[in-house]
């Protein structure tokens, strides 16, 4: 299973970044493989708009199947949800402390966005 994190940094000790479109990285944990990859989401870091879309374009291209962030937005859950990825919300810490949090069972799939759009 490869679970992605939204991460200020490209380190698993990173902490978890609370946007999801605009997230600086997404740490990509592959369970089966034990190693994470991290990948650069400039693109989408000062864009004027969609990138929540793009970011989930991203997320499906990478076959991520879990997405924990601390915050997504209608748009962008739309995206992640029509590609299949579940969309967990609310979490924090490092990007090591969230995956194992969500593999333990502490998080719930997000029943929908969190915040209204162009949030910041």
């Amino acid at each position: 299973m490869k679970i992605a994190v939204t991460a200020t940094g490209k380190t698993a000790e990173s902490e978890v970044d609370q946007r999801f479109g605009r997230a600086r990285y997404f740490m990509v944990f592959d369970s089966e493989a034990k190693r994470y990859t991290a990948i650069d989401n400039e693109i989408n870091v000062n864009a004027m708009q969609g990138a929540g879309i793009q970011a989930g374009e991203i997320m499906s291209r990478e076959g991520v199947q879990v997405l924990l962030t601390g915050h997504c937005g209608p748009k962008a859950f739309r995206t992640l949800q029509a590609a299949g990825i579940t969309v967990v919300t609310g979490a924090a810490g490092t990007v090591e402390e969230a995956v194992q949090r969500y593999l333990g069972g502490g998080f719930s799939e997000a029943g929908g966005p969190d915040v209204q759009g162009h949030w910041s």
